[in-house]
C-alpha cells in the first residue's frame, strides 16, 4: 500500500482458474450496480405514482445491498480507495462549477 490509497490488509483468496469469494463478490457488486441503474431509469419512466413507488422500494433495498458489498469488499482489502489532494479536488470541483455554469448560456 502507498501513501496515495485507503485501504484494509487484503484477504488473500485461491488464484487459478476456479472462481474464488473474491471473485463472486465482485461481479455480485457489479450485478447490483447495474440493477441500480436500470431502476433508476424505470422510476424515471414510471407511468404512475404506484409503479414509481414498487421501482424505489426495490431501488432503495437494491442500493442497500450494493452498500453492503462495497463495505465487505472494503474491509477484506479487495476495494482500494485513492486519496486525493486538496489541488486535485478543487480542479474537479472548478471544471464541474464551469460545467454547470455553462448550462445557463
Amino acid at each position: 500500500m502507498n501513501n496515495n490509497e485507503i485501504c484494509n490488509t487484503k484477504v488473500e483468496v485461491a488464484s487459478g482458474i476456479n472462481l474464488n469469494e473474491k471473485d463472486y463478490t465482485n461481479t455480485l457488486l457489479s450485478c447490483l450496480k447495474e440493477m441500480a441503474r436500470n431502476y433508476t431509469i424505470a422510476m424515471t419512466e414510471a407511468s404512475n405514482e404506484s409503479l414509481y413507488d414498487v421501482y424505489k422500494h426495490i431501488f432503495d433495498n437494491i442500493i442497500s445491498l450494493q452498500r453492503e458489498v462495497y463495505q465487505l469488499m472494503f474491509r477484506k482489502g479487495w476495494y482500494v480507495l485513492e486519496k486525493s489532494g486538496v489541488n486535485k479536488i478543487n480542479d474537479k470541483f472548478n471544471t464541474l462549477n464551469t460545467e454547470y455554469n455553462d448550462l445557463d448560456k
